[in-house]
């Protein structure tokens, strides 16, 4: 498995929005369920007073999200910029390989 983490600072008044758009069901859930392999994703809206909000990703491999990521990019880099409008902040945490005997 292949483990993307990313924190999402949402602007004031944007909550709503934001959860539309990375949500389930939302712009970028419809995307990552286009293209197999399907990636698992985890979106845990928490308010208080900053808006950061945990995003995880599983995917069966790097390779497997690489390959998403090529074949998306213009998609990809379209919502993304979309997003952008709805956050103070996005940081990537970290990627991570994980390993499953």
């Amino acid at each position: 498995m292949f483990l993307v983490l990313w924190e999402f600072e949402v602007k004031p008044g944007c909550e709503k929005r934001f959860e539309r758009v990375y949500g389930p069901g939302g712009d970028w859930d419809s995307l990552f369920r286009r293209d197999p392999p399907p990636c698992e994703k985890s979106f845990i809206p928490r308010y208080g007073e900053t808006a950061c909000v945990p995003h995880s990703e599983y995917w069966l491999s790097r390779k497997s999200y690489e390959e998403f990521l090529s074949a998306q990019d213009v998609e990809y880099k379209a919502l993304d910029s979309i997003a952008e409008e709805l956050t103070a902040n996005e940081r990537h945490v970290g990627s991570y390989e994980t390993f499953v005997p």
